[in-house]
């Protein structure tokens, strides 16, 4: 195992939050044997992570701070580590939302991540990753938490949200959770720069059935759309790709009900997950 000093803590968020780890411990005048008999984790854990060779797990951040009694910190800088150890597609996609300056989605199935309650968001995780430990999928549930706080800045991006009526009518999670994931997305419509609409199973078909959309525009910058599936996903950022799909969101907003009759369309059915 390397030396604890030969860890840069500028070579990684990894790197960085070991050698917070490491400072907080030695201002307490404990040894790592100390600490891991403290938080009831092993030594050998201790190490890994303060040499950045293992990325340490929410629960281990949590007891870390108990101990080092240190309001919190370790805990706040955890999520940066889940960002960091997404495929190279997830983190560019949040990079691109934070500098967006508008995201246009549009949700045949599934709520949007962005307006996604905790307990939707860990049934969702939990079924699409089967072999993942308990664990394992609450530090993915907090990483997606911690993403939406790109709605509470000051000067948030501006969020248009297309649902097809199906999004409000499987129950995901059961009756709780469904109705808990309505009041969510209602409470969403009262932010000044958030507009959801709902498409009716009414409307029959319509061109939106053949998938989701997402798409981020900037200032002084083109396009850029989301796209993924089962196995993978992809940023599109030829124009040839990305206007056509553009306008198709655009085109989409005709067969919705309009913001206002949306929320009421929601709030009725909220009233019958019960």
């Amino acid at each position: 195992m390397p030396a604890p000093n030969e860890l840069d803590p500028s070579a990684s968020v990894m790197a960085y939050w070991g050698s917070e780890l490491r400072r907080l411990r030695e201002a307490m005048g404990w040894s790592q044997q100390e600490l891991a008999k403290r938080t009831t984790y092993s030594t050998s854990l201790v190490g890994l992570v303060e040499t950045a060779m293992r990325a340490p797990t929410r629960k281990f951040a949590q007891r870390c701070d108990e101990v080092l009694e240190t309001g919190g910190t370790l805990v706040k800088l955890w999520p940066l580590i889940g960002r960091e150890s997404s495929p190279a597609w997830v983190r560019s996609l949040f990079e691109l939302e934070w500098e967006a300056r508008t995201l246009r989605n549009y949700q045949l199935a599934v709520v949007p991540g962005l307006l996604q309650t905790e307990d939707y968001a860990r049934t969702l995780t939990r079924l699409g990753r089967p072999f993942d430990t308990t664990e394992q999928v609450e530090e993915m549930v907090t990483v997606r938490m911690q993403r939406q706080r790109l709605l509470d800045r000051p000067d948030p991006p501006i969020l248009f949200v297309l649902l097809d009526e199906a999004v409000l009518s499987r129950p995901i999670g059961g009756a709780r959770v469904m109705r808990e994931q309505l009041a969510h997305l209602l409470e969403a419509t009262a932010r000044p720069r958030v507009t959801l609409q709902v498409i009716p199973f009414e409307v029959g078909a319509y061109p939106g059935l053949a998938g989701p959309i997402l798409v981020l525009s900037f200032r002084g910058a083109p396009d850029v759309v989301y796209m993924e599936n089962a196995e993978n996903a992809q940023l599109l950022t030829d124009p040839a790709r990305v206007d056509p799909l553009s306008a198709q969101f655009d085109a989409l907003r005709s067969w919705a009900l309009p913001q206002a009759a949306s929320a009421a369309f929601i709030e009725k059915r909220m009233s019958s997950w019960i």
